[in-house]
């Protein structure tokens, strides 16, 4: 389905992705895992095609110089220089790190704004899906983005994801700052998404312990180098990852 390779990304002098080389196939769940500061997130903004836009907005303003290298294979096609718009309608939806959902719009208007790419038959089929998945936002349809837990906001963030109809969903990050309990409802939910939809699912994390037992294969991001990867066996059973994210 994906296959990038020799992605990397400078800001100025700083070297922010290394030649990384990731795939994800059809069907599968690909686990990203590194510190802070690894390139996670910088990888995910290069997948979407957000980090062009930033590229393009730093170099009109005058401000720091981004420099994008590398090849990205998606359905075989090469789609390095498409716009992250014309990702998104071939199937590559990004869900951000923190959320970022619409605080000032209620459930329901976040999820409708998420589903600009769907017809009215997929949106009102998408929703109904949302809700079963998550039956809390269900119960939450008129409340306000910003008066949401932290828990209920990722949950809409991913909801609102699932309105773009994706192929490939990139979960940035999803279990930040979130409870142990919710973190194992937002792991299962994230496995059935890819069971009952057949959707691919790249997944970032700092920490692998509660996101490594879903996943098909890893890669493991060290300031901003690949430096490790493997199947989920192969990765929980390296003392190495298990004393690094597992804290074991």
């Amino acid at each position: 389905m994906l296959d990038a390779t020799g992605l990397m990304v400078f800001y100025e002098n700083m070297l922010a992705l290394n030649n990384v080389s990731i795939r994800c196939g059809e069907n599968q769940i690909v686990g990203v895992f590194g510190a802070n500061s690894a390139g996670k997130s910088t990888l995910m903004y290069t997948l979407s095609g957000i980090m062009e836009d930033i590229r393009r907005k730093e170099e009109m303003a005058g401000g720091e110089r981004i420099s994008v290298l590398g090849r990205i294979n998606y359905l075989g096609e090469e789609i390095m220089d498409l716009k992250p718009a014309k990702r998104a309608k071939k199937g590559i939806v990004l869900c951000p790190e923190r959320r970022r959902i619409f605080k000032e719009c209620n459930v329901v208007e976040n999820l409708r704004i998420g589903g600009y790419l769907a017809s009215a038959g997929q949106a009102k089929k998408t929703i109904e899906y949302i809700f079963k998945i998550f039956p809390a936002l269900e119960k939450l349809q008129k409340r306000i983005g910003g008066f949401l837990s932290g828990g209920e906001q990722q949950m809409l963030a991913i909801g609102r994801a699932l309105m773009a109809q994706p192929k490939l969903l990139l979960l940035d990050e999803p279990l930040l700052g979130l409870s142990p309990l919710m973190q194992a409802v937002l792991v299962r939910t994230t496995k059935e998404i890819r069971e009952q939809k057949g959707i691919s699912i790249i997944v970032t994390e700092q920490y692998a312990r509660p996101v490594l037992p879903i996943v098909d294969y890893a890669f493991i991001l060290e300031n901003g180098a690949a430096v490790l990867e493997g199947g989920r066996d192969e990765l929980m059973n390296n003392p190495d990852v298990r004393s690094a994210y597992f804290g074991i």
